[in-house]
């Protein structure tokens, strides 16, 4: 479907990014790609190594709607992955988190209606679920937003859904490549939060591929959340360096025990498929979608009273070993 179609992604130069792109340029033939973001050296770091013909370098700050207007003509789809994702630097300077987490998330809404993009998804995470600190609760902002944007389209086909999963093994800002450091300065232990701490767990490849098949998928309205293992901090910690002591140094501003990706508040707009669950909107549209039924024909069903899918009830926990082999990958 992306074939000879337009596609920009916001915050274009963040690791799903550069990995999205590289996918799409392997697997498609697109006629344009857009890498939005307010970064120059990341931008011309990133030209050196994507600079098919049908790349676009585009500066710009989400926070911008003239310049986003600009930059989504012609397009046919969006992934918005711009965001300010450090929990504790939003704990600290809260507006700043807004600004970009929730007024960008408006601007990118606006210009993809005014632009007539064909589909939007954008990315949330785990921490949007029953949100504790400043991040989880803006990006909770932003997905209600996305949704009801679907009610803003009128007669336009623009179509919007979210994507929202744990977290990605060696992304910037992940503990993986924090212990490793750690280990390369030989440091005397590994410092864990909490020894009761999980986390979803997913390698950047197979979250691109979910995205690109909710594309596919998508109605309008979802939020998809895949199904994915959980893991340990301190079998994480033991993974990438066995003979290093741990110390519990307490849990951060803002931090979880165990994260959570399908609230039990809402079971009842809660649908489990083969691989995937979707949240439903709670709101109802003009349209009337049955979201027990995706584009593609996949069937789905509710899920049963009172059922939430966090980290620590995760029928699926990964080894030491396969902890060990992800971070190879």
């Amino acid at each position: 479907m992306f074939n000879n179609k337009n596609i920009l992604i916001t915050g274009g130069t963040g690791s799903f990014g550069k990995k999205f792109i590289k996918t799409i340029l392997e697997k498609y033939n697109p006629r344009k790609v857009v890498v939005f973001s307010r970064d120059e050296l990341k931008q011309f770091e990133m030209k050196q190594v994507y600079n098919a013909s049908c790349m676009r370098y585009f500066i710009g700050d989400v926070r911008d709607s003239e310049r986003l207007k600009q930059a989504m003509v012609g397009i046919d789809y969006v992934v918005h992955a711009a965001a300010l994702k450090q929990v504790p630097a939003a704990e600290y300077n809260p507006m700043e988190c807004i600004k970009t987490n929730i007024n960008g998330a408006q601007n990118v809404i606006n210009a993809a209606i005014y632009c007539n993009v064909k589909k939007v998804i954008a990315l949330s995470t785990d921490k949007a679920a029953n949100p504790i600190n400043l991040y989880g609760a803006t990006k909770l902002a932003s997905d209600k937003l996305f949704i009801a944007a679907n009610n803003l389209v009128g007669a336009k086909d623009t179509r919007f859904a979210v994507v929202r999963y744990g977290n990605v093994v060696g992304s910037r800002g992940s503990v993986v490549p924090f212990f490793q450091k750690l280990v390369k300065n030989h440091a005397e232990y590994l410092p864990i939060t909490d020894k009761r701490m999980t986390r979803f767990w997913l390698r950047l490849e197979d979250g691109i591929e979910f995205v690109l098949k909710n594309f596919a998928r998508m109605q309008g309205g979802e939020i998809f959340v895949p199904k994915i293992p959980s893991m340990k901090v301190v079998d994480l910690a033991k993974a990438i360096a066995p003979n290093l002591p741990i110390k519990v140094i307490g849990i951060r501003p803002g931090e979880k025990l165990h994260e959570v990706m399908c609230p039990s508040d809402l079971y009842y707009d809660t649908i489990e498929f083969k691989d995937h669950f979707v949240i439903k909107p709670s709101i109802t549209f003009y349209n009337n979608i049955d979201y027990t039924i995706n584009a593609l024909g996949e069937k789905g069903h509710f899920v049963p009273d009172g059922f939430d899918y966090n980290s620590g009830n995760n029928p699926h926990f990964l080894t030491i070993d396969e902890l060990r082999e992800m971070n190879k990958l």
